[in-house]
């Protein structure tokens, strides 16, 4: 594509830029085909490893930023919000800057690099962005040192990556002296797995999920997941209370790799404190995200003051700042509950898009719901992406309806993760990874509707829309108190936050 010159680049011109290395759903399908091996050769570390040289940077540079690194199937995009929070608290007396990167995005882009807890602003992404792209342009690679790949002006990283490379780049630019690093995709082959010596690891709770490149058990996704611990750095792990086999593994996996020390933390190894995300199961990410600030915290020479038993890992004194941290913490879209809007409606908003996140995220609903008087409840689903996706609308079902007290959807909306209207998704929300004639003949949608109606016998009213615009303006039309519950995918739960306060481009 056309790169304008640096005297007239834009904001917008970066975002053009960053889409165009998008991987198209053709060669998503292509690349799935060819089996677990080749996908991980394909997302090879190596190649974020090449091109931060090309930008001037060794791995130990990065040691600078004092790296905390999570990773998990459910939970580490939280987890990392809590211990942002928490580490926020030592600031300005211990911590200079903190750097957060983290994905996906709800509605900007921005949002997977933050410094002091904000998005950094678009004059800084549009610099940095395009200080990466003309290095990676006027460079090539040395075929002798990395002889898979191609030089700059044929290839550039894909989206993911080239947004780990900046996130480094902007960090170091910046002076950031503390960096939570969330994980994309797995542990061993992820493009941020280039760290040396993180302060900290951390895995929260693992499952099932991207099993075309971690594959398709518990064991292999824990061995990809545990790639992350680095020799002499120190872990915690989430206790796996839906994989507890996976614990010897995981042991085993820490000897292998030689942490410092392994130590597996239980919800109940927090005491009662008020948290500012939603849902019984964030106190597992609270209790990860406790034990990583105060590890971290002590690497760089604070004592946090939290006292913790050597018997069994139950935190006995927790500090105030870790209070109020885990008090404030800011995560849009988890467990998210948006009541003042002029609709009246009631909107229950979380991202989950596996089936041990569905679970949970259902059961935060139910409990929500349990709580205040009837009201007609409507959903508000998506899954564009994953192989499964007939599996997470039947586990959201079954835990709404079949497990425990039982509760109904009097309507069920389906709608594709495309944000306006007019058919056009917002730049910062394009997606190039599924098919488009199946999104435009709404081929998944009409396929959710027909198995809600399998699973409630034909009970609640049951509608299909073109976009997320038309869904969202249909439910404000009835005029009606609604509790609504938006779930399935952070793309629709994102599509669906900028349709709410009508941020059009």
């Amino acid at each position: 594509m056309r790169i304008p010159k640096m005297s007239s680049r834009t904001y917008t011109d970066a975002i053009n830029a960053l889409n165009s290395l998008q991987s198209n759903f053709a060669s998503i399908e292509a690349m799935k085909k060819l089996g677990p091996n080749v996908n991980r050769n394909e997302l090879s570390i190596n190649e974020v490893r090449e091109y931060t040289a090309r930008l001037g940077y060794a791995p130990r540079d990065f040691n600078k930023l004092n790296i905390i690194h999570v990773t998990g199937t459910k939970g580490k995009g939280s987890t990392c919000a809590f211990t942002e929070s928490i580490l926020k608290q030592y600031q300005p007396d211990y911590i200079t800057k903190i750097g957060l990167y983290t994905s996906p995005h709800l509605k900007s882009v921005r949002e997977r690099i933050r410094i002091n807890g904000q998005p950094i602003n678009k004059e800084l992404f549009t610099k940095y962005f395009f200080e990466v792209w003309d290095k990676l342009t006027s460079t090539k690679s040395d075929p002798k040192e990395w002889p898979s790949l191609q030089p700059s002006e044929v290839v550039k990283p894909m989206y993911f990556k080239y947004l780990t490379i900046l996130s480094f780049h902007v960090f170091l630019q910046e002076g950031v002296d503390t960096a939570i690093y969330e994980v994309g995709v797995g542990g061993t082959y992820d493009s941020t797995n280039i760290i040396e010596n993180p302060t900290v690891t951390g895995i929260s709770a693992l499952g099932i999920d991207h099993t075309f490149m971690l594959g398709s058990t518990i064991e292999s996704i824990t061995d990809n997941k545990t790639g992350i611990f680095k020799k002499g750095s120190p872990a915690f792990v989430s206790e796996q209370k839906e994989y507890p086999k996976t614990h010897e593994l995981i042991e085993q996996r820490a000897k292998e790799l030689g942490v410092s020390s392994l130590n597996f933390v239980h919800p109940n190894d927090l005491p009662d404190v008020e948290l500012g995300l939603s849902g019984e199961f964030q106190k597992e990410n609270a209790a990860l995200a406790v034990r990583l600030a105060d590890t971290h915290l002590k690497s760089i020479g604070v004592d946090s003051r939290l006292e913790v038993s050597s018997s069994d890992g139950k935190i006995e004194s927790l500090p105030d700042r870790f209070i109020k941290g885990l008090k404030d913490v800011d995560w849009p879209g988890r467990c998210q509950v948006i009541t003042n809007n002029p609709s009246g409606i009631i909107w229950y908003v979380d991202g989950a898009h596996t089936i041990e996140s569905i679970n949970a995220s259902s059961t935060w609903f139910k409990e929500e719901q349990l709580k205040s008087p009837s009201k007609r409840r409507v959903l508000l689903f998506n899954q564009q992406g994953r192989d499964n996706y007939a599996e997470l609308l039947t586990t959201l079902y079954q835990t709404i309806s079949e497990k425990g007290p039982q509760l109904a959807f009097d309507e069920v909306i389906f709608t594709p993760n495309i944000t306006w209207s007019s058919g056009q998704y917002n730049p910062e929300l394009l997606a190039k990874n599924t098919s488009e004639d199946a999104v435009k003949k709404l081929e998944i949608q009409h396929k959710f509707s027909e198995l809600w109606k399998e699973l409630d016998d034909g009970k609640a009213k049951r509608m299909v829309f073109p976009d997320i615009e038309t869904a969202v303006e249909h439910l404000k039309s009835g005029k009606q108190e609604l509790n609504v519950f938006v779930c399935g995918s952070l793309h629709l739960v994102g599509g669906f936050l900028v349709v709410l306060d009508n941020e059009r481009e």
